[in-house]
């Protein structure tokens, strides 16, 4: 038997999420961008949301799923209340509008396959985000804080 390391087209690209920075994202909000993808559009995100912050109403043509890393949040919509270890499926072509509770800020884990739309009073579209613009606003942060950019692209 070899003790020689097979050699894969397909090798894992680790991301330290401690090497990248919070940036400004709505608000008291910020956002840590893991990973975009320019092929499929899913990006996926770190979001951190001071206690009981309520977030602009969005829609997403795409699926999102989000993981409670830390503190408890609802949509307004909705009965439940998602806690730290929760996940939360939703659908393609739904709306809702987020909101932290308590005394702690929540963070949550957040795969975003396409736009997300945030509605105005009227549901119109106030901001659209997705990989692309997500990525600029990190590249930007970078640039204006002397902080060298990873790539978040790379697979």
């Amino acid at each position: 038997m070899s003790n020689t390391k097979a050699v894969s087209a397909f090798e894992a690209n680790h991301v330290s999420t401690e090497d990248l920075p919070w940036f400004p994202y709505f608000g008291e909000a910020k956002l840590k961008l893991i990973k975009a993808n320019p092929v499929t559009g899913q990006f996926i995100t770190l979001l951190k949301v001071p206690a009981n912050m309520q977030l602009p109403s969005h829609f997403h043509p795409g699926p999102v799923t989000v993981y409670t890393i830390q503190g408890t949040w609802r949509y307004i919509e909705n009965d439940w209340v998602s806690k730290a270890g929760d996940v939360v499926c939703e659908p393609a072509g739904s709306k809702h509008t987020p909101e932290g509770l308590g005394d702690e800020d929540v963070i949550t884990f957040n795969i975003v396959d396409g736009t997300l739309d945030y509605l105005g009073e009227n549901d119109e579209i106030i901001a659209r985000d997705n990989w692309e613009s997500v990525l600029n606003k990190y590249h930007a942060y970078c640039e204006a804080e002397g902080i060298e950019a990873v790539d978040l692209t790379k697979y």
